[in-house]
């Protein structure tokens, strides 16, 4: 990953720069590859908080065991949603 890392870095880099002159960022085409590209970006962080951080936590035997508990922490990730949902609307 290191080396996938180190490679590819200043590649990006390289093509960024070359295509500073040609790049017209209010075109159709470049709001697309945008708007995918952000979509891609925000799946994946979804993804990652959903499966590999909340899924440890609310498989936990303590937490999965105690009523009160489950129902609090669902409520708080419920809240958590929400208040990241509202401050989407100033994003």
């Amino acid at each position: 990953m290191a080396v996938f890392f180190s490679i590819t870095t200043p590649l990006g880099i390289a093509i960024g720069i070359g295509i500073t002159n040609i790049y017209d960022e209010t075109s159709s085409i470049a709001l697309i590859v945008q708007g995918l590209l952000n979509s891609i970006a925000a799946g994946i962080l979804i993804y990652m908080a959903l499966v590999d951080l909340l899924a440890a936590d609310f498989m936990n035997p303590k937490i999965q065991s105690n009523a009160k508990l489950f129902f609090g922490a669902k409520f708080t990730l419920v809240l958590g949603v929400a208040s990241m949902a509202i401050m989407a609307i100033w994003a």
